[in-house]
């Protein structure tokens, strides 16, 4: 009784799912006028022949290709700020004054203990020249036996203390030396102007973080300075395309603030790593930026070429189905009216065109009405329109090749 029970379910079933089909293919063929098992108009096309191009766009930013801020070594008040936002700047340039008053007395205050210092040298040396005279005469006395032995020993004693003070005296001239041109540097960081290696690139002033007459702490910033003539572009690239990229692989850049504008750049540097959060890879594009056109912040467009293939057979991406998980196109057999599924390969996608790469299809192809069609439905091809006062053109009618793509991104 049980499998009596199961094989009427299972019948059941079938009977539902071929219900479904024939109305599904009532439906649609009601829905394009067609009465079933008559013939289905469509348009066909030719497979043409032309070059493709296999093109990835990507979407970034750009940044300058170096930045620095501007900050003093040390605490004051800006006394002077001689540089704004947008100015050109170049290497040691002065760019703003501290107040001063304070580490000038540093230093006139270091010049006086260095020569004090100097002064307790020439005394030291003067002592230790009369010790010296005064050692070498008790010594000629002794010799003589004219002098004690105390009397050595304390010319000796005497004469080896003026020795260590003279260089105890030389140290502390050092010593004050060091100070003197500590102060001195100390001194020179209120005249802020920075340097960079490149000295013969200037660099823009990119923002303004204080004014004159505000008090700043050692290292607060001041000004930002930025090197746009050459920049940046950052653009994230997903694992599928990832392994296709190469350094010195040249890219087109767009961007939205001059769309008419296209702008030359090669890729840079490719990080060593795919980030697991979002799947991509962190890719730079130098760009040249010569007239400073371009901007750091600009959202930009990186067009970047993979491949490119000429004499490729191209039909119109629409052209594409899947019939039991296959992926064709439908040709014409225009002697027997039926439309033929030819599963295919396809090669590089571009737009609204897409290259087949096997097999060759020499027949005309189905652009318009395939996704109705099935392997042998009959199709007809109604006759080409003839021209206004002109005789009636012979032939079906075909659809307009597909529009090559220009390189430009829109």
């Amino acid at each position: 009784m049980k499998k009596r029970l199961v094989t009427l379910l299972i019948l059941a079933v079938v009977l539902a799912l071929v219900g479904w089909q024939v109305y599904i293919r009532l439906t649609a063929a009601a829905a394009t006028g067609q009465r079933p098992g008559a013939a289905m108009a469509v348009a066909v096309a030719p497979v043409h022949k032309g070059a493709i191009l296999d093109v990835q766009v990507f979407t970034g930013s750009l940044l300058p290709k170096s930045q620095f801020v501007v900050s003093p070594k040390i605490a004051g008040r800006l006394e002077k700020l001689l540089v704004d936002i947008g100015d050109e700047i170049k290497s040691g340039q002065l760019l703003a004054e501290l107040d001063s008053a304070e580490y000038a007395r540093e230093v006139e205050q270091a010049k006086a203990e260095f020569e004090v210092a100097r002064a307790t040298v020439e005394e030291c040396r003067s002592t230790l020249d009369e010790s010296k005279r005064a050692y070498d005469r008790v010594v000629a006395l002794r010799e003589k036996q004219i002098a004690s032995a105390s009397e050595l020993d304390a010319a000796e004693g005497t004469y080896r203390r003026a020795q260590a003070r003279r260089r105890v005296a030389e140290a502390l001239v050092d010593q004050r030396d060091a100070a003197l041109k500590a102060a001195e540097i100390r001194l020179s960081y209120t005249r802020i102007g920075p340097d960079w290696p490149d000295a013969d690139q200037p660099r823009i002033v990119g923002e303004r973080y204080a004014d004159a007459g505000q008090l700043l702490k050692a290292n607060d910033p001041i000004v930002s300075l930025l090197d746009i003539r050459t920049l940046t572009g950052v653009i994230n690239v997903t694992e599928r395309d990832y392994p296709r990229l190469r350094i010195g692989q040249p890219a087109e850049i767009t961007t939205d603030a001059f769309p008419q504008d296209t702008f030359t750049g090669r890729i840079a540097r490719i990080a060593p790593l795919v980030r697991e959060t979002s799947r991509e890879a962190r890719v730079e594009v130098e760009i040249a930026n010569a007239d400073l056109k371009l901007k750091p912040g600009m959202f930009v467009r990186a067009r970047i070429e993979f491949g490119r293939h000429d004499n490729a057979a191209l039909v119109p991406s629409d052209a594409i189905v899947r019939r039991n998980d296959r992926q064709g196109l439908f040709a014409a057999d225009l002697a027997a009216r039926k439309a033929r599924f030819v599963p295919v390969t396809l090669g590089i996608v571009q737009g609204d065109r897409t290259e087949i790469l096997e097999p060759e299809i020499r027949d005309p192809i189905v652009v318009t009405g395939q996704h109705l069609l099935e392997d042998g439905t009959p199709i007809l091809i109604p006759e080409k329109r003839a021209p206004e006062n002109g005789p009636p053109a012979a032939g079906p009618a075909e659809a307009p090749p597909p529009q090559a793509q220009g390189s430009k991104i829109p």
